[in-house]
């Protein structure tokens, strides 16, 4: 299946094998925490909703299915200026874009600080996903100015360890406040501190030296969009994250919920079990990245060190996830929902630089974000599906774990069509081959007779 030359038993080329790395710039890592402090930021804000779940419905007086429309109601415009904004940073410097929409996320959390009703907390949400859409594909976008292609993995597991990191490092904080002040001061703090972040990029981010965008939109050959979006690997990473934001959509809205009106709970204790799933995730997103080099390193080709290894966990935690109705206690169900969830985190890693390998870099901003924008859909339909699911139910806990049984099975076929369709390699191969025919064609077409 390989255009790369004939991979041997091991998944490895002999192209690939021989790969030179080039040198990371000054400054790379610096860049690379200060994104990884932007998905901190980007991820406490999204976790704030679930994790005060239960007072904000008591509060507002709100159903499970308002409840799920207000989680659904963050992606409402999530897509739409994810792909907006990716077409921005094919010719706009990524060091404004993600400036401005620091600056976004922070201004949206203040007003929850007062007197909120329902309509404005669902509009400040909505208003909050338009400017975080973007934030995962622009932040990639601009790491990868800093790092060569090989080099590419770890630096995206770090910054994908944000979601993670934001989630633990903000649950105890935020439960904290929770607890002891008011849900509506929670939000506060979170504007303060994205307001912080503003002004360590202000002080710190610069563009990568590696990439000239503007540069390359005017010299690069380019491929048509729709080839790159109707290749196969675009189909898989898109179908395989899916699967995955699925289960992350309902950690966000849904995790501290279940464990306070499922499982019997207290608030406080939820708030130290809502971090379970996000380090063990965290563990895993980070095995990926490192595993992934290293197997680059030693020669494997991209379809195995990323298309297997990224969807392979994504199949494996569905199936730990389908046990959860079939086993008792609320201890064993708790482990199978973090072991479950977190194992989906994977394919977070390799998705970005599989189509980072084929896409020219003067397209690569858009395709990210398209990326982005197609796979949290999930985030939209998610919530709502699972708020609909515990309304419609018997009982609280059977609603929950219908819910969770849907999620298994969605993460099993994501992980499966991931498997049969993510082959970058080939598709890399495949679609420079058609841009060199493409090219041959027009000048023998302008060649004087």
């Amino acid at each position: 299946m390989s255009d790369q030359g004939t991979p041997n038993a091991a998944g490895r080329t002999a192209g690939e094998s021989r790969v030179s790395a080039k040198p990371t710039p000054k400054g790379a890592w610096t860049i690379t925490f200060l994104l990884f402090l932007f998905m901190v930021v980007n991820f406490a804000d999204k976790i704030v909703v679930g994790l005060a779940g239960v007072p904000i419905m008591t509060d507002l007086k709100l159903s499970p299915e308002q409840f799920g429309l207000l989680g659904s109601s963050f992606f409402f415009l999530f897509s739409i200026a994810a792909i907006v904004v990716g077409f921005i940073v094919n010719k706009v410097p990524t060091r404004w874009v993600l400036l401005a929409l620091a600056v976004i996320w922070a201004l949206a959390q203040f007003p929850m600080v007062g007197t909120v009703s329902f309509t404005t907390l669902l509009i400040c949400r909505i208003v909050l996903g338009a400017g975080e859409g973007p934030a995962f594909s622009v932040a990639a976008h601009a790491i990868y100015k800093w790092f060569p292609d090989e080099k590419r993995t770890l630096p995206t597991a770090i910054l994908s360890q944000g979601s993670a990191f934001g989630v633990i490092l903000a649950v105890p904080a935020l439960n904290w406040i929770i607890v002891n002040h008011s849900w509506h001061y929670a939000f506060g703090a979170l504007g303060i501190v994205g307001l912080l972040w503003v002004c360590a990029w202000l002080a710190l981010g610069r563009e990568g030296p590696l990439e000239d965008t503007q540069v390359l939109a005017e010299t690069e050959q380019k491929i048509p969009y729709l080839q790159l979006l109707t290749s196969r690997t675009f189909i898989g990473c898109v179908a395989a994250t899916f699967g995955a934001y699925w289960a992350l959509s309902l950690g966000l809205t849904w995790f501290t919920p279940f464990i306070v009106k499922g499982l019997g709970f207290s608030q406080s204790q939820a708030g130290w079990i809502s971090i379970l799933p996000w380090v063990f995730g965290a563990t895993i997103v980070i095995l990926t990245g490192w595993i992934s080099q290293v197997m680059m390193a030693r020669g494997y080709n991209t379809r195995v060190a990323r298309g297997v290894l990224g969807s392979v966990p994504l199949a494996i935690g569905g199936l730990i996830l389908a046990m959860m109705p079939h086993v008792q206690g609320a201890g064993l169900q708790i482990a199978l929902l973090v072991v479950g969830s977190g194992l989906c985190g994977a394919i977070y890693v390799v998705c970005p630089p599989m189509l980072g390998e084929f896409t020219p870099t003067s397209q690569r901003g858009a395709i990210l974000a398209i990326y982005g924008a197609l796979y949290t859909l999930a985030g939209i339909i998610a919530p709502a599906v699972m708020g609909a699911t515990i309304q419609r139910a018997g009982s609280t806990l059977d609603g929950y774990m219908t819910g969770f049984t849907i999620n298994a099975v969605i993460m099993v076929g994501s992980g499966l069509l991931g498997l049969l369709l993510l082959w970058p390699n080939t598709e890399k191969a495949r679609l420079r081959r058609g841009v060199a025919a493409q090219a041959a064609a027009l000048k023998g077409a302008v060649s004087p007779t």
